[in-house]
């Protein structure tokens, strides 16, 4: 019996991903009605942490693949974000001290290095045509970037280019 494939990844990123940088509008696309209440943050938590979804923590779950945080929040992701979104402690990408600097993302290389060849959806919303470019000739397994709008984070349409691609990934 062979072995199971194993699953992609997903580097999931925090400010402009899964906590909307923009002035939320009545009605705000991707944001769910009547879920349930979130806990009530610290007074010096992150000001804009209300602006999280708790519902996208289910969907992410949902997905077919490993989750893992690749933000500058560090471990801070699991101490805060992750009970916001009922999450389970994540993987954490460790970032190397760098000062490079030039068109590429300064999260492009570890990504594909921690990646180590592994199928994998980078969900950002500073990713660019350099980082799509540099990945596309540098990693040897399937890529996704997904540029998420930092004014809405991640929406229904996000969700549904992700899971769509993970599936035929597979």
């Amino acid at each position: 019996m062979s072995a199971p494939a194993t699953r992609p990844l997903l580097f999931l990123d925090v400010d402009g991903t899964l906590i909307p940088l923009g002035t939320p509008t009545a009605g705000q696309q991707g944001m769910q009605h009547g879920h349930t209440e979130t806990p009530v943050p610290s007074a010096d938590a992150h000001p804009l942490l209300h602006k999280v979804d708790p519902e996208h923590g289910r969907r992410l779950e949902a997905l077919p693949c490993d989750l893992v945080w690749a933000t500058t929040w560090m471990s801070d992701a699991n101490d805060v974000l992750a009970p916001l979104l009922g999450l389970p402690s994540l993987p954490v990408v460790d970032w190397p001290d760098s000062d490079e600097v030039g068109v590429l993302h300064w999260k492009t290389r570890g990504l594909v290095e921690w990646a180590q060849g592994r199928p994998f959806v980078w969900v950002d919303d500073e990713i660019s045509h350099a980082d799509q470019q540099w990945v596309s000739t540098h990693h040897p397994g399937p890529a996704l970037l997904h540029r998420v709008d930092p004014r809405r984070g991640l929406a229904e349409r996000d969700f549904t280019a992700i899971e769509s691609w993970l599936v035929h990934v597979r």
